[in-house]
């Protein structure tokens, strides 16, 4: 009687790891790619229908950093070095007028209300292999180059004990900081190296125990009187209600002297890269878009910032795109205003660092346009992203295709080497490309 109940319980036991398999092979089917990412990208890209499962798909490619004598794979006529190595989790860059390069090292917050229950169980696990489970460095290093060589011979701490930093940006003699939870300023002359005196809060910025989209960027308009500041979603597309994203999903405008601030613009779901573009001196961002609609939705982008725009999350994507997840329903009238992007980037790409080329020196293919760091997908078959791609740019708006910077962050088992995040052009005309993953600042010239 026993071994027949045992053998019934296996018998059960394998009909529902069979039934668990194959529920998740068919979910995983119904959300792969259709298209090629190139129809997703670009002034026209391709908006299809969403492609769910019963099970979201996650396609997390394992870090496993670069082997001795590894480099990316740069596009033709350019070449690539690193510039410094050894980093501990490097996320972002500023490169100050004397030449030194300032690096946040830098990862989450703890965030003890956002990953509670199986799921957060499962995104802690996701975000290890994904090489982003470590404690946050929590420090700002200052790197040099002495000899022009193109490598970074000196290095010093010039800011620890910070909340997961990550923007930085230097108005006179003056630095300001973006940390998880407030924008902070230091005093300080480029050619120092260690920043000693205590911090000024400028603003709290918004964080709390969830903090789901933790990083903040900075940058300064050009007479140096207003600070543009990040701030991303509090989740995926709304789910926990409005009151939750209270100042988030916007750009902000603060005021230098006297701290006050507004929302700029709003509806972009998770921003990080700010630059202004040398022709027009608009303001652009990259905006990571939402999960959960399959390989082939939603793509991220890259949008001029206009004072007062709405650019549809949680409601909308891509313009007028409805989305019906949102809990909480679509405010009267906010369709009829919501903008469409100027350029997208492709689905799940995670683009993250933009900078625009002025003063780089690759070559005339690259003299206008805009440079972009794309960390790469967690959640798409097959992968995005993982590369550093250039737009170019005619009369101060993008066109055509994007063009493949540095490649190669993928190795042939589809593992991550790196991770590309920041991008700035050094004091040289060089890219200087961050990747958090490889632990290293990679440097790209013209051959």
């Amino acid at each position: 009687m026993i071994k027949r109940v045992l053998i019934v319980l296996v018998a059960a036991l394998a009909l529902i790891v069979v039934i668990g398999a194959a529920t998740l092979y068919i979910s995983s089917y119904r959300q792969r790619a259709q298209l090629d990412i190139s129809a997703v990208q670009g002034t026209q890209p391709t908006i299809g229908k969403p492609r769910t499962g019963l099970i979201p798909l996650v396609n997390v490619a394992k870090a496993v950093g670069w082997k001795p004598g590894e480099l990316p794979t740069p596009a033709a006529g350019l070449k690539v070095q690193p510039f410094a190595t050894g980093l501990d989790h490097p996320r972002w860059l500023l490169t100050l007028p004397n030449g030194d390069v300032l690096v946040a090292e830098t990862n989450a917050p703890p965030k003890p209300d956002d990953s509670v229950g199986i799921q957060g169980w499962v995104q802690k696990m996701m975000m290890k292999r994904a090489g982003a489970g470590s404690k946050s460095p929590n420090r700002i290093l200052l790197l040099r180059d002495t000899n022009g060589d193109g490598v970074a011979d000196q290095r010093s701490v010039l800011l620890d004990n910070l909340n997961s930093p990550f923007g930085m940006a230097l108005v006179g003699d003056t630095l300001y900081v973006a940390d998880t939870d407030a924008l902070l300023r230091f005093p300080f002359k480029p050619g120092e190296t260690r920043i000693t005196a205590k911090p000024q809060k400028v603003v709290d910025l918004p964080a709390g125990t969830i903090n789901h989209h933790w990083t903040k960027n900075v940058v300064a308009n050009a007479d140096g009187t207003k600070l543009y500041v990040t701030v991303g979603s509090n989740s995926n597309v709304g789910e926990r209600g409005m009151a939750a994203e209270d100042g988030r999903a916007a750009i902000w405008e603060i005021d230098i002297k006297t701290g006050d601030h507004r929302i700029y613009a709003y509806g972009v779901r998770n921003p990080n890269g700010l630059a202004w573009e040398p022709t027009t001196h608009a303001l652009w961002m990259v905006v990571n878009e939402r999960d959960g609609l399959g390989s082939d939705l939603v793509p991220d982008y890259l949008a001029s910032v206009q004072f007062g725009g709405f650019y549809g999350w949680p409601w909308f994507y891509w313009g007028t795109y409805p989305d019906s997840r949102p809990k909480d329903p679509v405010p009267e009238l906010i369709e009829e205003t919501s903008i469409r992007p100027e350029y997208a980037l492709g689905p799940h790409t995670a683009s993250l660092g933009l900078t625009f080329a002025t003063g780089q020196k690759l070559g005339g293919g690259y003299a206008d346009g805009a440079f972009i760091g794309q960390h790469g997908s967690w959640n798409r078959s097959p992968p995005s992203g993982y590369k550093v791609i250039f737009v170019k740019f005619a009369n101060g708006k993008p066109v055509g295709r994007p063009i493949d910077i540095l490649t190669g962050f993928l190795n042939d088992k589809g593992e991550a080497r790196g991770r590309p995040v920041g991008v700035v052009i050094d004091k040289q005309g060089g890219l200087l490309v961050a990747d958090d993953v490889g632990g290293m600042i990679w440097r790209v010239a013209a051959r």
